[in-house]
């Protein structure tokens, strides 16, 4: 069986006391490292450059937007999707990609559920998105007779040709549940993986209940029914 070549894509947008080491973790196991950039106004795209990564300047604004665009300029076989705030666990890449090189899977999501994470928990915003997430996949699992835990995390691997046929319409972070539905929807095999999601080393999360929580909901529905 022929290896399935990677790239990482990396969004992110002020994130440069991080970005360096999550690219570095990344290039350990994929062939090409992608960072796309919000309009940092910190050291983010040059950090990145230095460390090897191509990197392009979204021309939009939401996450969702800067994924899609970033597809644009991948040309391996598998995409691995992270986060640029060091939360996930770049070591993980091998055990996330392995149901696609094996042809088992075509989305492959690293479930904070089933490795634990330390952003879920101890306050009470953290508990209402775990919440939220669960709620979401109880109801994603019973629409499509499944049984995942986690369809939210940013941290997931997906075969190209696959992300490229699903017509994603989410701007912002919405879009790894839209994935996730889209997959089931047109038969693609979802699989999960364990995985530790660390507390961001640095900053503040750009997701929030208040400003994000409907898109949530509205794309659940949308994609639902």
């Amino acid at each position: 069986m022929r290896k399935l070549s990677v790239t990482a894509v990396i969004p992110t947008k002020n994130e440069d006391k991080t970005i360096g080491e999550v690219i570095d973790g990344a290039k350990k196991f994929c062939d090409n490292v992608i960072v796309v950039d919000g309009h940092s106004s910190d050291d983010t795209r040059k950090i990145a450059e230095k460390h090897g990564a191509h990197v392009f300047l979204d021309p939009t604004k939401g996450k969702g937007l800067a994924l899609r665009y970033a597809s644009k300029y991948v040309t391996t076989d598998i995409i691995v999707f992270l986060d640029a705030d060091g939360s996930h666990e770049t070591k993980d890449i091998p055990l996330l990609i392995k149901p696609l090189q094996e042809d088992k899977a075509d989305l492959v999501v690293a479930s904070r559920m089933l490795g634990g994470s330390d952003e879920l928990h101890g306050d009470f915003s953290n508990f209402m998105r775990l919440v939220g997430t669960s709620l979401i996949a109880l109801a994603i699992n019973y629409r499509w007779n499944v049984r995942l835990t986690d369809v939210e995390n940013g941290f997931r691997a997906i075969r190209r040709d696959v992300f490229s046929s699903l017509h994603l319409r989410s701007k912002s972070f919405d879009i790894e549940e839209e994935i996730v539905m889209k997959c089931l929807r047109s038969g693609f095999r979802v699989a999960e993986v364990p995985s530790h999601e660390y507390r961001r080393k640095y900053g503040i999360s750009g997701i929030s209940l208040i400003k994000s929580g409907h898109k949530f909901i509205w794309r659940l529905f949308v994609n639902l029914f």
